[in-house]
C-alpha cells in the first residue's frame, strides 16, 4: 500500500471524494485542490483509468518541512530513487509553488533534479536522462510556505487528455471540468440531454461516456506507472481488458438521447470527429442551430439542457453576450417548460440575463477563472402566452428605456432632417444610468462614465448590463453592432490612446461631408459629435479663404472648410496617426492637391515659429496637456492669452478665429484680450446641437477678431 494524492480543481475536492469511494477507496481525506488516500496497485491502476474528475494521481514519497533549498535537496536525497525507476528512464521534475527562500520554481526543480541524479551516481549507476518533452516519468513537487510534498506522477500527463479530442473550439473546457459540470448538473443519466452551444462537444461526450460506462482513460496510450520498477503488467492488462469489455457492452445499452447544437458548422465537424474517436458514433446527434432561436427537439420531454456559453474572456463582445444570454433565456422559457437547465459561466451578470431563478448554484474554477454553475427548473407554461411576454412585456430598466424612446423620437427626427449619420441619443439623463449613447449609422456606442465611489461595483455592473439590454431592445440594434467603452476623466491626450487592434472603420456623413470613424480602436471615434454645428459653421465661413486647423485631430473641420470652398487649408497636429486619418478624410471628399497641407508638430511651438497668415483659424486645444513631446505643460485657462497673442500674429486684418474648448467654467480674459487688440463674441449656445442641449457646458466657443 502506498499513499497517494489525487489532484483536482479547487472546489471539486468533495466531489472527488465521492468518486473515489465509488471506485473502492477507503477513507479518502480531502485537502486543498486534492484528496489523499491509500491504495494497493490494483486500486490505483483502476483509479487512474476510471476517474473522471482527478487531473492526476501522485504517489507520495515524502511530506516534509521545507524552509530553504538545503531542506529540499536533503529530502529528495533521502529517497531511494533507484528502487523507484531504472536509470535508463527519462524524467522531468514538475515543481509547483514557492516560499520565502525558494522564490523560483525552476530553481526548485533543479535542486530536486540534482538530488535524484546524485542518488544514482553515488551508487555508481548511470545518471537518468532529463527530458522535458519525452519524459517516461514526471516527478511531482508541491511547495506552500514551509510544507512540501514530493512524489511520482502515476499518470504522466493530465488526465483530462482522454485521447478523443485532437481539436477543440475557441474556448474549450477541460474534460475533467466538463465531467464535474455534468456531475453537479443533476442529470440522472437517463434524461435526454441537450447542449445548445456544444462547441467541440466535450460536455455531451463526457456525459455519454458516463452513461455508456466507458472508462475515461481507456484510449490513453501511455501511463507513468508503467515506467516504475514495481509495475505489474499482467494486473494492468486485466484491468484494461475489463474496462474495454464494459465499454463495448455499455455503448450498445445506451438508450438516452443526446443532442448537440452550434451555429458553427466547422466546430460541429470537430464535435462529430471527437465523438467518433470516443467510441460514441451514432449516440450523439449534432446539428446546426442558433441558441437564441433553438426549438425543442422531438423526444425531449422532461429533458435536461446543459451548456457552457461564451462569457467574454476570449469570445464575442460584451453587448453581444448580453443579447445572447437574454435571447437564450427567453427561448428556454418559451419552448422548454418542464425541463431542467444547467448553465456554466464566469459571469453572474450574464447569467442574470437569463431571467430565471436558480434552484442550486455551485462555485467552480475554469483555470484561474472563478465560475458559477446554476441549475434551473423551467416551469411548465402556456407557450403562446410566454412567447408574447418575452417580446412585449419584459421591459428591462423601464425608466431608462422610456427616456431612450422619448429621446430617439425627438433627436432621431431632427438628425434625419439635418442629414446626420451620427448623433447622441442619451447622456446620463437619469443619474442612476450614467452612460452616453451615440448612434453611428446602424451602430450604437455606449460610453460608461466611471461610477461614483459610493456605488458598489456589482451594482454598477448590473446597471450597465441593464442599459445594454434595454438599448438593444429599444433601438432594435444588432447586438454585434453595439460597442461598449468606459470613459473616465482623462489627463493630457489620454483620450487618444489606442484601446484595441481591430482597425474596423466605417464611413459616415455629416451635413453632406463624408468622414471616417473607428468605433473600436480608440476611446474617441475620430469625430467629436458636439462640434457638428461648429464644423458646419466653419464650412459656411470658409469660401475663398485660407484656413488653419490647429490641434486638428482627424481633420474633420478641415474637410468641412475645404468642402465649403476654402482656397487653402493647413492642418496641424502632433500625431502622425491622426494626420494620416485627416488625409484620408480629405481624399474621401475629393479634396486633394498642394493647396491642402498637413503638418505634424507641437501646435504651440508651431504657432510661435510660423510666419504665415490666414483668413480663418479654428483652434480646439485640450483642457490640459503634459505630453512628453511638448516642451512644457499647457492649461487652457492659464495659457489662453498667450495662445491668442500668437494667433493674432497669424490672423489677417479681416480674419476670424473660431476658438473652442471643453473646460467647464472657462472664463475668457476679455480685459487682456482687449489689450491685445482682439475682441471675442461668445457663440457657445449657437454651436450647441440639439442632441447635446441637455449639457450646456459640453464646450465653449467664441468668434475672435481684430478690434
Amino acid at each position: 500500500m502506498h499513499q497517494y494524492l489525487a489532484v483536482t480543481s479547487k472546489g471539486l475536492e468533495n466531489l472527488l471524494v465521492d468518486e473515489l469511494i465509488e471506485l473502492g477507496v477507503s477513507d479518502p481525506k480531502p485537502v486543498q485542490a486534492g484528496v489523499k488516500f491509500k491504495a494497493d496497485k490494483a486500486l490505483i491502476y483502476r483509479c487512474c483509468l476510471w476517474s473522471r474528475l482527478a487531473s492526476r494521481f501522485v504517489r507520495i514519497l515524502t511530506d516534509f518541512t521545507c524552509h530553504d533549498d538545503m531542506d529540499l535537496y536533503l529530502a529528495a536525497s533521502s529517497i531511494n530513487w533507484s528502487a523507484q525507476f531504472h536509470s535508463r528512464k527519462k524524467i522531468v521534475v514538475d515543481f509547483n509553488g514557492t516560499n520565502r527562500e525558494i522564490r523560483n520554481s525552476q530553481y526548485g526543480a533543479m535542486k530536486v533534479k540534482d538530488a535524484i541524479v546524485d542518488s544514482f551516481t553515488k551508487k555508481n549507476y548511470n545518471r537518468p536522462t532529463i527530458s522535458k518533452d519525452h519524459a517516461d516519468l514526471r516527478i511531482h513537487v508541491r511547495l506552500h510556505k514551509d510544507k512540501a510534498l514530493l512524489g511520482i506522477d502515476m499518470v504522466g500527463g493530465g488526465l483530462h487528455q482522454r485521447g478523443y479530442r485532437t481539436e477543440s473550439g475557441k474556448a474549450p473546457l477541460r474534460e475533467t471540468l466538463a465531467a464535474a459540470i455534468v456531475n453537479r448538473s443533476g442529470w440522472d443519466g437517463t434524461q435526454p440531454l441537450l447542449d445548445p452551444m456544444c462547441g467541440s462537444g466535450t460536455l455531451l461526450i463526457e456525459a455519454a461516456m458516463k452513461a455508456a460506462n466507458i472508462a475515461p482513460g481507456v484510449k490513453r496510450k501511455q501511463w507513468g506507472f508503467e515506467s516504475l520498477e514495481d509495475f505489474e503488467p499482467e494486473l494492468w492488462a486485466e484491468i484494461k481488458s475489463e474496462a474495454s469489455v464494459k465499454a463495448k457492452r455499455g455503448v450498445n445499452k445506451v438508450d438516452t438521447k443526446f443532442f448537440g447544437f452550434d451555429n458553427d458548422k466547422f466546430v460541429l465537424k470537430t464535435a462529430r470527429e471527437n465523438a467518433r474517436r470516443a467510441g460514441l458514433e451514432g449516440i450523439i446527434t449534432f446539428d446546426l442551430a442558433d441558441a437564441a432561436t433553438i426549438a425543442r427537439p422531438n423526444a425531449f420531454e422532461g429533458g435536461h439542457i446543459i451548456s457552457n456559453p461564451p462569457y467574454g474572456e476570449r469570445l464575442g463582445t460584451h453587448p453581444g453576450l448580453i443579447a445572447l444570454y437574454t435571447a437564450f433565456g427567453a427561448q428556454l422559457k418559451a419552448h422548454f417548460g418542464g425541463c431542467h437547465a444547467s448553465i456554466f459561466s464566469s459571469s453572474d451578470d450574464l447569467l442574470a440575463c437569463l431571467r430565471m431563478r436558480a434552484d442550486k448554484q455551485f462555485k467552480m474554477h475554469n483555470g484561474a477563472l472563478q465560475c458559477h454553475l446554476k441549475n434551473y427548473s423551467i416551469s411548465q407554461r402556456d407557450i403562446q402566452s410566454d412567447s408574447d411576454a418575452v417580446t412585449s412585456s419584459q421591459v428591462v430598466a423601464p425608466d431608462f428605456a422610456n427616456r431612450l424612446k422619448k429621446n430617439i423620437g425627438k433627436i432621431g427626427k431632427w438628425a434625419r432632417k439635418e442629414k446626420l449619420d451620427c448623433y447622441r441619443i442619451y447622456d446620463a439623463d437619469l443619474p442612476e444610468y450614467n452612460v452616453a449613447i451615440d448612434v453611428y449609422l446602424d451602430h450604437l456606442v455606449i460610453q460608461e462614465y466611471a461610477a461614483p465611489k459610493n456605488i458598489p461595483e456589482e451594482k454598477a455592473k448590473r446597471r450597465l448590463t441593464d442599459i445594454i439590454r434595454a438599448s438593444i431592445q429599444v433601438t432594435g440594434t444588432d447586438a454585434n453592432k453595439v460597442v461598449l467603452k468606459v470613459r473616465e476623466k482623462q489627463k493630457g491626450r489620454a483620450q487618444y490612446q489606442k484601446l484595441s487592434q481591430e482597425s474596423q472603420t466605417m464611413q459616415v456623413e455629416e451635413y453632406g461631408v463624408k468622414l471616417i470613424v473607428n468605433l473600436h480602436d480608440y476611446l474617441d471615434t475620430g469625430l467629436f459629435l458636439d462640434h457638428k454645428l461648429t464644423r458646419k459653421r466653419l464650412g459656411e465661413m470658409a469660401a475663398g479663404k485660407s484656413f488653419l486647423n490647429l490641434f486638428a485631430y482627424t481633420g474633420s473641420a478641415s474637410v468641412h472648410a475645404a468642402c465649403g470652398g476654402a482656397s487653402s487649408t493647413m492642418t496641424v497636429d502632433m500625431s502622425k496617426t491622426y494626420l494620416d486619418w485627416a488625409k484620408e478624410n480629405m481624399k474621401l471628399n475629393g479634396q486633394v492637391g498642394r493647396q491642402h497641407r498637413f503638418e505634424q508638430a507641437d501646435c504651440l511651438q508651431w504657432l510661435e515659429n510660423s510666419q504665415e497668415e490666414f483668413d480663418l483659424i479654428f483652434i480646439d486645444p485640450p483642457t490640459f496637456s503634459n505630453s512628453k513631446r511638448m516642451e512644457q505643460s499647457f492649461d487652457v485657462q492659464r495659457d489662453h492669452i498667450q495662445l491668442m497673442t500668437n494667433l493674432k500674429r497669424l490672423l489677417k486684418p479681416n480674419g476670424t478665429i473660431v476658438f473652442s474648448n471643453n473646460k467647464r467654467h472657462f472664463k475668457m480674459d476679455d480685459q487682456q484680450l482687449e489689450q491685445l487688440g482682439l475682441v471675442a463674441k461668445n457663440i457657445s449656445s449657437q454651436t450647441l446641437p440639439l442632441d447635446f442641449s441637455r449639457n450646456k457646458h459640453i464646450h465653449n466657443c467664441w468668434i475672435v477678431t481684430h478690434k
